[in-house]
């Protein structure tokens, strides 16, 4: 019971939030102006389905590699340890992630709500977290083909228009691994600015 409570509240949130918000994964802000924000037109493969993301039910232990500056040519990273939950919900059309770590000395906890509608076969992805209390107004939107999974969407990062690229390899499903990449050139080239490696903790 508690559980559906916490599921209607999270997709009341989402409603609440359509109408007015800042995109970025975990912990890094954004700074935008979204209103004339165009979005992109993506479809399906023809292996999109709901059960894209099982492979990440359960609790994980996270590496993750983090470009020090964004779209500045840096080549420092730094490194830190993160923890992952994530668990099914609405009957297997969605799951919700936890995501927790410490920053600057501080705990840091981000939530991403995946949602599969069965008529268009793409995923959305919702992100919000602890150091905004907003979700994002503008969410990835893609689909999984032979284990690789691609989530797209515009977005402006230090007011340069970009496409915000997530991308899911779980070719290897005991080490998936997540990255994000910017593009200022409509997706010419990429930037690839975050990666996560996954251990599995549990089931």
């Amino acid at each position: 019971m508690k559980n559906s409570k916490k599921i209607v509240l999270v997709l009341a949130m989402m409603m609440l939030a359509s109408n007015g918000y800042c995109q970025d994964k975990k912990a890094v802000k954004m700074k935008k102006n979204t209103q004339n924000i165009k979005p992109l037109e993506i479809k399906p493969s023809a292996t999109s389905s709901e059960k894209d993301f099982d492979f990440l039910e359960g609790k994980w232990k996270v590496q993750n590699r983090m470009l020090k500056e964004r779209l500045n040519h840096s080549t420092e990273w730094s490194e830190f340890e993160s923890e992952l939950h994530l668990r099914k919900t609405i009957n297997g059309l969605g799951n919700i992630e936890n995501y927790y770590a410490t920053f600057n000395d501080k705990p840091f906890e981000g939530m991403a709500v995946r949602l599969f509608n069965p008529k268009t076969k793409l995923w959305k992805v919702y992100w919000m977290d602890s150091n905004n209390g907003t979700m994002d107004e503008n969410p990835v939107t893609g689909w999984f083909e032979n284990g690789l999974g691609k989530f797209y969407t515009r977005d402006v990062f230090n007011k340069i228009p970009i496409i915000v690229l997530y991308q899911w390899n779980a070719t290897n499903p005991e080490h998936p691994i997540w990255s994000q990449a910017f593009s200022t050139d409509d997706g010419k080239t990429w930037e690839w600015n975050w990666e996560m490696t996954l251990t599995r903790l549990e089931k």
